[in-house]
């Protein structure tokens, strides 16, 4: 069984290819890496195939989340039927997702910061053309979103896990 999240902005360059990074590292380090299809793309295709932005690599890293094999790409609506979670960097972002979702889809989409309700704010600011503390910020964001998001799925990777492990009495092959 597996988590699909995928992360929204608008040109795949900067906040969604962090949020991979970053979530991916998250679920490595506590053991989850399996259950989870993690990926992104860019409401806009203004930025089609190429890598992200060259601070937002060099903020990953200092961080220790290498996205530099990331690749922008143009959200789908088969992406909004495709991942469980399609989670969106700011409210254009949800809007637009919205739009293009096919029917019966149309709510599945969310901000990926409902998950942190601790950080008090709704939107993860596009730091594109801005500073290497913009980047830092939107860093800071992400990392508590990927967290709070983590927490979120706590009792469904539990259920998952167990399914994992053999019943007792069973052999494992």
């Amino acid at each position: 069984m597996s988590i699909s999240v995928l992360f929204v902005c608008t040109g795949n360059t900067c906040r969604s290819p962090m949020a991979v990074g970053t979530l991916r590292s998250v679920v490595r380090r506590a053991g989850l890496a399996h259950h989870f299809e993690i990926g992104s793309a860019g409401t806009t295709d203004i930025h089609v195939s190429q890598p992200p932005s060259l601070l937002a690599v060099e903020a990953a890293a200092r961080r220790g989340y290498d996205i530099s094999g990331e690749r922008a790409r143009l959200l789908t609506a088969d992406d909004l039927v495709h991942f469980e979670y399609p989670l969106a960097m700011d409210r254009t972002h949800l809007a637009a997702m919205r739009d293009l979702a096919p029917r019966g889809f149309v709510d599945r989409p969310q901000m990926f910061l409902k998950y942190a309700p601790r950080l008090g704010v709704r939107d993860v600011v596009d730091p594109y053309g801005g500073t290497t503390d913009d980047y830092e910020h939107a860093l800071d964001l992400i990392e508590g979103g990927c967290i709070g998001f983590l927490e979120h799925l706590r009792e469904t990777l539990q259920t998952i896990s167990s399914l994992d492990k053999p019943a007792s009495g069973e052999s494992v092959p």
